[in-house]
């Protein structure tokens, strides 16, 4: 295996460990108090920066269903070529690697390009972005101590 590949696997491997055991590498900032009697019904949101990750998305949100419909082009043709690869294989009753380089390839291309379009389409504010109750402007769900942290009661937060 690659070095690059081992070091992309040992790191994903630490990231997952450090999420699930709640392992920081820095201080905790300053947390927003709460009183105990709120704590249950209190959520945190903060500011919704828009950046450059939100208006790629927005922009891109008009070719949502032509992508969708280019995927699916894509996977039906995909499953024709690696069928393709398979059957000239049995035809010739052996092994030939080259017929599945085409394949590989395909898969490859169609994978990853399936990865940066829906980076492009879900940025990291589409899955946290909250509406408040009476409150104008756009928002997303935080920890308590993120800048700009406020605590809201959970009544007022909607999807």
């Amino acid at each position: 295996m690659k070095p690059t590949m081992m070091f992309a696997i040992i790191m994903l491997t630490a990231i997952v460990l450090m999420t699930a055991f709640n392992i920081h590498l820095g201080q905790n900032a300053d947390v927003v108090a709460v009183s105990a009697e709120n704590a249950p019904n209190a959520l945190y949101v903060c500011p919704a920066a828009s950046d450059l990750w939100d208006k790629l998305a927005t922009g891109f949100a008009v070719l949502k269903r032509p992508l969708i419909i280019g995927f699916f082009f894509a996977v039906i043709i995909l499953v024709f070529i690696w069928g393709w690869a398979l059957y000239q294989n049995l035809l010739k009753d052996k092994f030939v690697r080259d017929a599945f380089k085409t394949p590989w390839a395909f898969t490859k291309l169609l994978f990853w390009g399936v990865v940066i379009i829906s980076m492009l389409l879900a940025t990291p504010n589409y899955f946290r972005t909250v509406h408040l109750t009476g409150a104008p402007g756009n928002w997303v769900l935080c920890d308590s101590n993120s800048p700009g942290a406020k605590p809201v009661r959970a009544s007022a937060v909607h999807r």
